[in-house]
């Protein structure tokens, strides 16, 4: 049996309406704007690769999360265990001053939390949507929200 391809429509759909999400969340893993493309790129293949199916719009963006998430894990361990790689800075100019600060204060947090408040504050997703992504429960995203807010919080006061 062969696998179903996903119409053209449908990866060009997804990639419009996800792209984005996508970057953020793998630069906030990565902290390298080359590595994150490059995530990107690998998530968008797995999903005309797989060609899943999904309940839903949410489900989708989930599982796109999901395997970003689980690409951009494997790189930093590759990047561990072969340290030979330096972690380039993103470029400035990538960003505005202000998106720029932002995004570094937020890979100035633990994976667990910037991922969470980028996806709340950033994307605008609610608690639950994010639990349901990250396959955690509310309770537990509001916790990790709370967290990454004050270690934000001390982060700036640094500054």
């Amino acid at each position: 049996m062969q696998k179903e391809v996903p119409l053209k429509n449908d990866v060009e759909k997804a990639v419009e309406e996800y792209a984005d999400m996508i970057f953020r969340v793998c630069i906030v893993i990565l902290k390298n704007e080359a590595d994150a493309q490059d995530a990107v790129q690998e998530t968008f293949l797995k999903y005309i690769q797989k060609a899943p199916r999904f309940e839903s719009g949410q489900h989708e963006k989930a599982w796109l999360i999901k395997v970003a998430t689980n690409y951009s894990r494997n790189v930093l361990k590759r990047k561990n265990r072969y340290s030979d790689t330096d972690l380039e800075r993103i470029t400035e100019n990538a960003f505005s001053e202000e998106a720029s600060s932002v995004l570094d204060a937020l890979r100035s947090l633990p994976e667990k939390y910037s991922i969470v408040v980028a996806l709340h504050y950033i994307d605008g997703y609610k608690v639950n949507e994010i639990a349901e992504m990250i396959g955690k429960t509310p309770s537990a995203v509001k916790m990790r929200l709370h967290k990454g807010r004050k270690l934000l919080e001390k982060v700036y006061r640094e500054e």
